[in-house]
């Protein structure tokens, strides 16, 4: 391409665009305007990149789950809090089995309910396992006390070169005027604390930490640095170019003290030990049997955070792997990352600032060179692949570049490039938005654009996994709410459910008040949708019991949904007037999962599917069946229906399962005597097994026409 006049006026053209386009974004950049959108890029590579480390395998974890509640209620009648004796249990099984070090992340601020005595039982089992870190809370606005209390031992650690790295890098964030501890008996017998504060990002998401903090003129490690410590006694600490090391390990650290994690990825990266069976293994030994082998092998010589995970104890956290993750995970992780030697660090301030203005330059140039239109599309392509190509690798070195900072610039750049392009040569191609843009969604506006002809009254016949939710009792809820308040409770509800239902592929069809109509396998292929739809069910159901809590405070009520699940073939497309219509789904599939939610009523359940969606998930998940229904409609088409749930909690509560089962055998068999008795058993522990119940003493004294020889054992719905 020769290089005349009006290829050098392109090229100062060119060069204009790209400074002009790089400074706009630096100032953008520097307000912090595009924090938000690097740190979703962050979570999407913390996600996809996850792996375990190399000391991954070193670290076990045994949680306080919703199981162990349980157990621990419906065994032993034990209410929470829990007697610290148990937790005293917990570390006697770890130092049989040989751990290497236990950190506790629990804080016990006030003196146990069960007497002194209790406490002494926690803190001689500390005083024996003798390699034990314990929780403080360090804050800046919320903390007991000022000051070091008397009666604490000094922490002991203290890091070389501290002053005079603040004095060159203020971080007021690492000086805490507050501190909570833990009771003095248990306190005291700690061979080191860690402090449990975390460090969230302005959006909530725990994406780093701080890796020590000072109070009272002491210097507290965070409670996984606490265990590395309980279990290494005698590590020098120091801070030298920007890293606390830690004898032989280090941990780069940024200008306000925090220290970048990578994670893993979900929380069974780890070995997960409930502390319920846990528990069950010591009492065995304490009543005369042996260390099993597989406990020896499984804790000897590893790191063990004790930590809960129920929903109820409030110790779950957003990360950029999951949306709940137990505090003490993010404690492992820490510890992980200092193990394994693999932190990720920031990318070098003067790199960004290179990338940021040579990036926009050389796109811009070569744009405005180039005068093809399939060459300036190439070109444009290129550079918006490259950032994520950058922010990979670097990612890859245990780096954080910036990917949002570049990719703004070049969009900025391309866009800028075109608009000269086209205001000087005519040459941009015009992109078109439909009209219909502010209802349809974004993957069918994209369909529309690359082929119009779609934009006709009809759909296509499409299998579907369909999803219909709705709130228990809203309708007495809303009536005793203000408009203001329903409004507010709406909104975060609904985009609490629409973000999971979004994040597992799905399409929202349309909200009726507080009811969401979802599908999942259109407008876009989705293979697995019915995986991704029962999923969607299972982490909605969780979300609102993290909310639920939050929700009674503000508004008085507790919120219970109910949800629907069905698979099969609907039309799915354009349905309305010549004049107006909606993208949306029809078809007895879709009634058959609305009356599913319906169902949910009368078994006292609030997550149903039907067979034709168990049959589509493999062994994803666990289940238990309901039974068969004839719902309102299609009484001559009985439909078996399912409860999904997560392995784990199928687990827990296997044995209740296993009595429905036997109770629900008998019902189909017509044995509605024997049914009665062991739904009986498992009632007031099971809705739907006291649903049962009830359903065989009416028909004991009622029985059916065609029982018993032509009795199917078909619950007939009486309502929608």
């Amino acid at each position: 391409m020769p290089f005349d006049r009006r290829s050098l006026r392109r090229a100062v053209q060119g060069v204009a665009v790209g400074l002009v386009s790089a400074l706009l974004v630096f100032l953008f950049w520097h307000a912090g305007w595009l924090d938000r959108w690097e740190a979703r890029t962050w979570d999407l590579r913390a996600q996809w990149l996850a792996k375990k480390g190399a000391a991954t395998g070193e670290i076990i974890l045994i949680l306080v789950d919703q199981g162990s509640l349980d157990w621990g209620k419906e065994v032993n009648g034990l209410s929470w809090p829990w007697p610290r004796e148990l937790y005293a249990a917990l570390i006697d099984h770890c130092r049989r089995a040989g751990a290497k070090a236990v950190a506790l992340d629990i804080l016990f601020t006030e003196p146990s309910a069960y007497g002194v005595g209790d406490d002494e039982i926690l803190a001689s089992a500390i005083r024996e396992m003798g390699n034990v870190s314990g929780a403080l809370f360090l804050g800046h606005e919320t903390g007991e006390v000022r000051s070091w209390p008397d009666a604490v031992p000094d922490p002991g650690f203290h890091i070389r070169r501290l002053a005079d790295w603040m004095a060159s890098t203020p971080a007021p964030e690492l000086i805490f005027p507050r501190a909570t501890f833990s009771v003095p008996e248990i306190s005291t017998a700690l061979s080191s604390l860690g402090n449990v504060q975390g460090k969230p990002d302005p959006d909530g998401i725990y994406r780093s930490i701080l890796p020590f903090g000072i109070f009272d003129g002491k210097h507290i490690p965070s409670l996984a640095i606490g265990a590395y410590l309980a279990a290494n006694p005698g590590v020098k600490a120091e801070i030298e170019h920007g890293r606390l090391k830690l004898g032989d390990l280090s941990v780069p650290i940024g200008g306000g003290g925090e220290a970048i994690l990578r994670y893993r990825g979900p929380l069974n990266v780890y070995e997960v030990f409930s502390a319920a069976s846990v528990l069950q293994s010591e009492i065995r030994i304490r009543e005369g049997g042996i260390l099993s082998p597989e406990d020896r092998a499984a804790f000897k010589d590893k790191y063990v955070l004790i930590g809960f995970s129920a929903p109820g104890l409030f110790d779950l956290r957003p990360s950029p792997v999951a949306s709940v993750y137990p505090g003490v995970a993010i404690q492992a992780t820490v510890l992980d990352n200092l193990l394994s030697a693999d932190f990720i660090r920031n990318s070098p301030g003067w790199a960004d600032l290179t990338l940021l203005f040579l990036l926009p330059l050389l796109c811009s140039l070569l744009m405005m060179l180039f005068t093809g239109t399939g060459m300036i599309s190439g070109v444009s392509l290129l550079f918006i692949l490259l950032p994520p190509f950058l922010g990979i690798m670097a990612y890859l070195q245990g780096i954080w570049l910036p990917i949002v900072l570049f990719e703004a610039a070049l969009l900025l750049t391309i866009f800028g490039t075109l608009a000269v392009k086209y205001a000087t040569e005519g040459r941009q191609k015009r992109f078109i938005k439909s009209a219909f843009g502010q209802y349809l969604s974004p993957a069918v506006i994209d369909r529309l654009i690359h082929d119009p002809d779609q934009l006709q009254l009809g759909g296509e016949r499409r299998n579907l996994s369909i999803f219909f939710s709705d709130l228990q009792g809203f309708t007495t809820i809303s009536e005793g709410l203000t408009p203001e308040q329903l409004t507010d409770l709406l909104n975060r509800y609904l985009t609490a459910m629409t973000d999971i239902i979004t994040q597992e592929g799905g399409t929202v069809d349309k909200y009726e008040g507080d009811a969401i109509i979802a599908f999942w396998n259109a407008p876009l292929d989705l293979p697995e949708h019915a995986l991704h739809c029962v999923r969607a069910a299972l982490r909605c159901q969780a979300k609102l019991s993290q909310l639920r809590p939050e929700f009674q405070k503000e508004f008085g009520h507790e919120l219970h949904m109910r949800i629907g699940i069905n698979t099969g073939d609907a039309s799915v497309g354009n349905f309305g007037s010549l004049t107006k219509f909606d993208y949306t789904i029809i078809g007895d599939a879709v009634n058959l999962a609305a009356r599913l939610e319906g169902a949910n009523k009368e078994f006292g359940t609030y997550t149903m599917i039907s067979w034709t969606t168990r049959d589509s998930l493999g062994d994803a998940f666990a289940f238990r069946p309901l039974g068969m229904i004839a719902v309102k409609g299609r009484e001559d088409r009985p439909v078996t229906i399912y409860e999904p749930m997560y392995k784990k909690e199928f687990d827990v509560r296997k044995e209740l399962f296993e009595t429905f089962g036997a109770g629900l055998s008998a019902f189909w068999a017509g044995e509605f005597q024997k049914a009665e008795s062991l739904f009986s058993e498992i009632a007031k522990f099971d809705p739907a097994a006291g649903a049962y119940g009830e359903k065989c003493r009416q028909l004991l004294s009622h029985p059916p026409e065609s029982w018993p020889e032509k009795w199917d054992g078909v619950w007939v719905m009486t309502s929608k």
